[in-house]
């Protein structure tokens, strides 16, 4: 999301999180409701992809955390909190959780992400050799599949291209094969 006037003042040039000078990005808060600056917060590329678990966590860049954490603004504390819970297998992330202060509201709307529940593993769509699959790849079947439903059977070697990922499970893509549009686990493939 690009930055409005207001996110783009507040942050004053460095991330909201990581205090990273690089260019910004505005990232809205899962289940938070408001204007665009009472539920965003202004990250750099870093920081937005680990905070959305487009990336694995790197520890090491969230320690800036300590510092940021002490926002005025109610988006930054509680994406701090969010990200020190996924953190919270490191003691300076507990130790930071301990001093960060939440009023019971702040503390509602920091829980609404899981985030506190949740491990903090990204899953990634991988094909059967550990390769990470993107939206649009092409692959390649490496086992003949019977399609439940149809009379179709996707045969080993079959090309699959612009496969779509299932946002809801790391183990399923869609493809089209003879035509046909099928789910196929992840676990049958390989990167084409």
């Amino acid at each position: 999301m690009a930055l409005t006037p207001e996110l783009e003042a507040r942050a004053a040039g460095a991330c909201e999180l990581c205090t990273a000078s690089e260019p910004l990005q505005g990232v809205n808060l899962e289940q938070l409701e408001g204007t665009a600056e009472e539920i965003s917060v202004a990250v750099c590329g870093t920081c937005a992809k680990q905070l959305l678990r487009k990336d694995p966590l790197d520890p090491a860049h969230w320690q800036a955390l300590g510092t940021t954490m002490w926002s005025e603004h109610q988006p930054v504390k509680i994406a701090a909190w969010r990200m020190l819970q996924r953190l919270k297998d490191h003691t300076w992330a507990v130790d930071a959780l301990e001093m960060l202060y939440l009023d019971d509201a702040e503390t509602a709307l920091a829980k609404l992400s899981g985030d506190h529940t949740r491990s903090a593993e990204v899953e990634f769509h991988q094909d059967a050799n550990g390769h990470r699959l993107e939206h649009g790849d092409t692959v390649v079947l490496i086992k003949s599949l019977d399609v439940k439903g149809s009379s179709l059977t996707a045969k080993m070697g079959t090309v699959v291209r612009n496969i779509r990922l299932d946002a809801n499970n790391a183990n399923y893509i869609e493809g089209r094969v003879e035509g046909q549009q099928i789910v196929i686990l992840t676990q049958y493939v390989r990167k084409g």
